[in-house]
């Protein structure tokens, strides 16, 4: 449901002093803000995005009002820029909107074309957020059927009802009206479809899963649909001649010859099984092949039989222009790439791009297929559920990561992903629950090479090939999300949000209470105000001061903390050095009040409990906050004494009734305003302070970013020296033709130097550190705790 008491806009020209919003971005505002801000030059606007429950003060002059609805189509596609392309495209949302259910369509999947109707219109998934982004479900028609990805339904929900594989969800961006429109932001206006066919043309018809072959008589229009009378080569009955009149959308001009379509004319399609696997190669695999010039490389788009051909078959996108079509092979079409680039070859002849192995990889391969049969969490048969390999110990990190051609190989920008993941999945489960939960059908293969490509290798083996983080790549590319996937550098956080949320729909990882409302995300950014007297912080106090400038709470416990460091963009670092917090005590953080947290301590179920994700969990008093100066319950907070120097720099600053009033009779506080912090009736008085617990989270890995190039640091085990460090392309081999080797290497330095105080740290010169610490203390990018307590229950 959209709230109609909201104004929305986009943001067309940079917002000044805010970095990280860009133009393209869509945000809104109250009707109650908007007439109390009528006269000022900017508007408090309060952007989509899962990063932020903040409002910030955009000038009029960078914003553009959208109606609703054309709000609701722009949030449905992910990239900024794009969303501003087709924005300025003034004919572009006019004519999407102009779309309604049952119109002929022609859908852009990537270079092909594909045609279908309408059958839905509206969101996908339920959300929070005043508005929701509005899709278009198209059912395609019977020469594309089986093209798709879905039967209409997504994440269990049926929006509409087609046949398997033969619907597609799509934003308008991707849809345009079979009649003319000028839908497409950029090059001429699509010509009516009618002028490609006229008397005596050769055609291709669909009917009722059936194909057959005719010629053109005339063509129609009929209440606003266009028809084609067409003399058949046989009726229905089989018989030689006949007439039918045949939707437009169901024509294909040209004669498709029986023997290349692999069936007989006139009979029931038949879906082709595109996911035939031969040895270990499937749809995607890179590969590389012998010809006469030379080995070529390129990557399989399609897998199956050909006409007159036993053998499986393999139809290849080359690197280079050495092949010989651009995607059909005698006048059928298999798939879409430039061309000359198109080749078709046994599926024997292929095998692993040998860019992407060492010597060593090469020599284990047949193990390795052998193994993926047997080895807990990999399996062959997709009607097997897939298992989870735990996650690398302490105990075996040297004998399964530590070395060469270890962790995840990068290849073409992939640093920012190869990162993440493997400081997400190598060494903790904190977020496993993403590799199991059920999802919807289409994005259930980017599930399963999450798990079983990428996540159960890393962790069984030590090692993921370069091809298996490309092929998720391109499983996210064609999804939509970005045009770019494969090729640029993206931000971690870009990457980890289209997974989680676009793609798995997890269960927002934090929960911000701002004003008593409650917004969510999944990893927040750190905003410091212009008067922070910080030098050299660490974590801990970043966090507590972006959470009191901007007036934040937690609203529950996280399994899992994504910290995004303070920056001027990808660049510029506000700190020259940011010390790790091991621990990040985020009690004080915790919204008053009741809340729901975890406790180790063991208690009667007649007790004060209640049942929540199948775990039993305690009532608790304002997150156990502690009088900072006596211990016992606290019972005020005080936010002016938050900066006091008096105080220390860390924690917000709590007291029971007697010690606040001893700290406030001070002149220089008397103007102070402390607040009551709301407990529940009853429970004063009544714990001791040694029955307070304070929740903490674990620091688990760091993600840092030097010159575009992104590496991580893993913190495995609980001594100090316990700590890794991971790059992706710490080195190559060969030039244009040859493969990054990975690496990962024990950094116990890094301990050396947590060990140090504040005073020896800042004496060191970055350029003199030992090893890779000065990576660590100086490029912090991201940070990633866990709840070793919550993280059971996600």
């Amino acid at each position: 449901m959209t709230s109609p008491a909201n104004h929305y806009f986009i943001i067309t020209e940079k917002p000044e002093y805010y970095t990280h919003i860009n133009p393209g971005h869509i945000c809104y505002i109250s009707e109650h803000s908007y007439k109390r801000h009528s006269s000022s030059s900017k508007l408090p606007v309060f952007p989509f995005t899962t990063s932020s429950c903040l409002d910030y003060d955009i000038d009029r002059k960078c914003l553009s009002a959208l109606p609703v609805k054309s709000a609701e189509l722009l949030l449905a596609l992910p990239d900024e820029a794009e969303r501003l392309k087709w924005f300025r495209e003034g004919a572009a949302l006019p004519t999407a909107l102009g779309l309604t259910l049952g119109t002929a369509v022609i859908v852009q999947a990537g270079e092909e074309e594909l045609r279908g109707s309408i059958r839905y219109i509206g969101r996908l998934t339920k959300t929070q957020n005043p508005l929701s982004a509005t899709f278009f479900g198209i059912e395609l028609q019977v020469a594309d059927r089986g093209q798709g990805d879905t039967d209409g339904s997504h994440q269990r929900e049926t929006l509409f009802s087609c046949a398997k594989d033969c619907g597609v969800f799509v934003p308008f961006s991707r849809v345009r009206p079979l009649v003319p429109s000028s839908l497409s932001p950029s090059g001429p206006e699509p010509q009516p479809r009618t002028e490609e066919l006229s008397s005596g043309d050769r055609v291709t018809y669909y009917t009722s899963n059936k194909t057959g072959h005719g010629m053109v008589v005339d063509v129609l229009e009929t209440e606003g649909k266009h028809f084609v009378r067409i003399s058949t080569d046989m009726d229905e009955n089989g018989k030689t001649g006949g007439e039918v009149k045949v939707p437009l959308d169901c024509v294909t001009k040209g004669e498709v010859p029986a023997e290349a379509e692999g069936m007989d004319v006139d009979a029931p399609l038949v879906e082709q099984n595109k996911d035939d696997l031969y040895l270990s190669l499937t749809v995607n695999s890179v590969v590389e092949v012998t010809l006469a010039k030379g080995n070529s490389y390129g990557i399989i788009r399609w897998i199956g039989h050909l006409t007159d051909k036993e053998q499986i078959m393999a139809g290849l996108e080359l690197e280079e222009d050495r092949g010989v079509s651009d995607g059909t092979f005698k006048n059928k079409r298999h798939f879409t790439c430039p061309p000359k680039r198109a080749l078709f070859v046994k599926l024997i002849s292929c095998r692993p791009d040998s860019r992407f192995q060492s010597n060593s990889a090469n020599r284990s391969k047949k193990m390795l297929k052998q193994d993926d049969t047997e080895s807990v969490g990999e399996l062959e048969l997709s009607s097997v559920k897939l298992e989870t390999v735990p996650p690398i110990s302490t105990e075996q990190v040297n004998e399964i990561l530590i070395g060469q051609m270890k962790g995840i190989q990068g290849h073409c920008n992939s640093c920012y992903m190869d990162a993440a993941l493997f400081s997400l999945f190598s060494c903790s489960s904190v977020l496993d629950s993403m590799l199991f939960k059920s999802t919807a059908p289409q994005d259930a293969p980017i599930q399963k090479t999450l798990l079983r490509d990428i996540v159960n290798p890393l962790r069984s083996k030590g090692f993921v090939e370069g091809q298996h983080i490309m092929k998720l790549r391109q499983q996210l590319q064609k999804h939509g999300y970005s045009g770019s996937f494969t090729t640029d550098e993206k931000d971690p956080e870009e990457f980890l949000i289209v997974i989680m949320h676009n793609i798995l729909s997890l269960e927002p990882l934090l929960k911000l209470s701002a004003g008593g409302e409650v917004q969510e995300s999944y990893c927040y950014q750190i905003f410091l105000d212009q008067n922070h007297s910080l030098v050299l912080p660490t974590v801990q106090q970043l966090l507590e001061h972006s959470f009191h400038s901007a007036g934040l709470k937690l609203a529950e416990v996280p399994s899992c903390l994504i910290l995004q460091m303070p920056r001027f963009g990808k660049k510029f670092k506000m700190f020259e050095k940011i010390i790790p917090s091991l621990e990040l005590d985020i009690t004080d953080l915790l919204s008053e009040g009741e809340h729901t947290h975890t406790h180790t301590h063991t208690h009667s179920h007649a007790q004060h409990t209640q049942t929540y994700r199948d775990r039993c969990v305690c009532v608790c008093v304002s997150g156990s906050l502690q009088c900072m100066l006596c211990g016992t319950v606290a019972e005020v907070q005080c936010t002016d004494c938050f900066k006091d120097p008096v105080f220390s720099q860390t924690g917000f600053k709590v007291f029971c009734r007697t010690c606040s009033s001893q700290v406030h009779c001070h002149p220089q506080r008397q103007s102070h305003q402390p607040s009551l912090l709301d407990i529940p009736k009853g429970y004063l008085g009544r714990l001791p302070p040694q029955a307070l617990t304070r929740d903490k989270l674990e620091l688990f890995a760091v993600l840092c970013i030097e010159t575009s190039h992104y590496v991580s640091f893993i913190k495995h085990g609980p001594h100090s020296e316990d700590w890794i460090f991971f790059d992706s392309m710490a080195d190559r081999e060969g030039e244009t033709d040859g493969y990054n080797i990975p690496e990962v290497r024990a950094c116990p330095e890094v301990g050396t130097y947590l060990e140090m105080s504040p005073t020896e740290l800042a004496r060191q010169v970055p350029r003199d550190m030992k090893g890779v610490a000065k990576r660590l203390f100086c490029d912090a990018y991201m940070y990633l705790y866990q709840s070793t307590s919550m993280c059971i229950y996600r």
